[in-house]
């Protein structure tokens, strides 16, 4: 007999479900404070001191700032325990090129085959100049390519050749010269194989075996070979995301990530296999969210039923068991359309309609960080393979923030040109305006070019 999974299960009409969705929507934020108990232990052995992951951060980040590389090369030391240098710390151009010849043919043509996807999505949508036509005059709004982006690639339980994809290629598309790949000194980050043939793959060629807070503030501020750069992307642990929101505003960043997380809505057509591991997929990542809204109460305990059967026969079952019943809910809701106002509160990173008329219910849904309809789109196919990055909002910023894309690397900027005739025109505007607000050198700047 498998084991029960103890998962929060949420009565609409039952339950105050305005309480309880803020408790969920609390275990969904970004506060700082999901952090294992093997974390706050080793805080105390490195620090000394029981510092919160805020204090830590914040310490390192300007550490690294006054110090340079020798603080980054000290918390490599303590933190990863890795010995480097400042000749160590960038992965050769050899070494690159090692993994690319030794990696899998399938492999690398899987590669391929996503970076082509990526690149065409991407493509697609990218922001293209406009030029507005004035009596007298024109106005352009162009968009350039940041100069050089910073990537961060998670490296500590998993690798994440993914991320490298997902990050580097929208990139590229917007044209930004100089990727700078930051990975954790591990067997699973900037050691790893098959991440560093996807770099060579791509054309990279600046890879750190930096992780954590101080890789995030070595890019932010630069330290001996690693210039600053001008944006750092990609997704990383509770103190990646901390330390991107501590160097926000010396650099741009893409987001500041929670847990990764899903919320499937199933009715009677979903079959219960399916949605188990799809409610894993998020659930293995540890911390994961998932969240399961139905309406179809025999439904729901029959998928909750099969996931406990299924836990028992993945691979990082135990982690996921953890993640569900720590983070994760089911949600009985009264029908259809409250289901999808339910998921809607919640501004799920994924969002997976998996109902025989997802389509109709797209209508009803605005927040969402992806939202993937049908019984046969699980969120896998957007996290490998499908083109949009799968780099999204989490934590319920999906309210106001979107998924990475190629337009995030381009910087927009006006162009205004007017001739004699077209500023006169403009000039009673001008004058009427910086009269009201004192403003009188604007006034008279364009003043002193009209006719006297």
């Amino acid at each position: 007999m498998p084991l029960e999974l103890r998962i929060a299960w949420i009565d609409s009409r039952r339950d105050d479900i305005r309480a309880e969705m803020a408790r969920l929507r609390e275990k969904l934020s970004p506060r700082g404070d999901i952090v294992s108990q093997e974390g706050r232990k080793r805080t105390m052995e490195i620090f000394g001191e029981p510092l919160s992951p805020v204090e830590v951060v914040r310490k390192i980040c300007r550490d690294v700032e006054e110090q340079g590389l020798s603080a980054v090369l000290d918390y490599s030391a303590r933190i990863d325990r890795a010995e480097l240098t400042a000749e160590t710390i960038r992965v050769p151009a050899s070494d690159l090129a090692e993994a690319h010849a030794k990696a899998e043919p399938e492999f690398l043509d899987a590669v391929r085959r996503v970076r082509d996807n990526i690149a065409d999505f991407q493509q697609a949508i990218l922001h293209k100049d406009v030029r507005v036509v004035r009596l007298g005059g024109y106005l352009i709004q162009r968009y350039l390519p940041l100069d050089r982006v910073g990537i961060c690639v998670p490296g500590g339980a998993a690798a994440y050749p993914s991320t490298v994809l997902m990050t580097a290629v929208p990139a590229q598309v917007a044209g930004v010269k100089e990727l700078a790949v930051v990975a954790p000194p591990t067997p699973f980050g900037a050691y790893n194989a098959d991440m560093l043939a996807t770099c060579h793959e791509l054309g990279i060629t600046e890879v750190y075996r930096l992780g954590g807070a101080q890789a995030v503030a070595a890019l932010a501020y630069g330290v001996e070979g690693l210039p600053r750069v001008d944006k750092i992307v990609g997704p990383g642990n509770l103190f990646v995301a901390l330390a991107k929101k501590q160097v926000y505003g010396e650099v741009d960043i893409d987001s500041i990530a929670g847990p990764s997380e899903v919320v499937v809505i199933v009715d009677g057509s979903t079959r219960a296999d399916y949605t188990a591991y799809d409610l894993m997929a998020q659930a293995e990542h540890a911390p994961g969210a998932s969240v399961l809204i139905g309406w179809d109460e025999a439904v729901l305990r029959e998928t909750v039923a099969e996931i406990a059967r299924q836990l028992e026969r993945v691979e990082r079952g135990d982690l996921a068991r953890q993640s569900l019943e720590e983070f994760g809910a089911v949600i009985l809701a009264r029908d259809a359309d409250e289901a999808c106002r339910l998921a809607d509160e919640i501004a799920p990173e994924h969002l997976h309609v998996a109902t025989e008329n997802a389509e109709e219910l797209l209508e009803k849904l605005r927040h969402a960080g992806a939202i993937f309809l049908g019984n046969y789109t699980p969120v896998a196919l957007g996290d490998y393979a499908a083109g949009p990055s799968h780099v999204l909002p989490t934590s319920g910023t999906a309210r106001f923030a979107s998924g990475l894309s190629a337009n995030d690397f381009l910087r927009p900027g006006s162009v205004i040109h007017f001739d004699r005739g077209g500023m006169e025109r403009l000039a009673p505007a001008v004058r009427a305006l910086a009269t009201k607000e004192g403003l009188t050198a604007h006034r008279e700047s364009v003043e002193i070019r009209l006719p006297k």
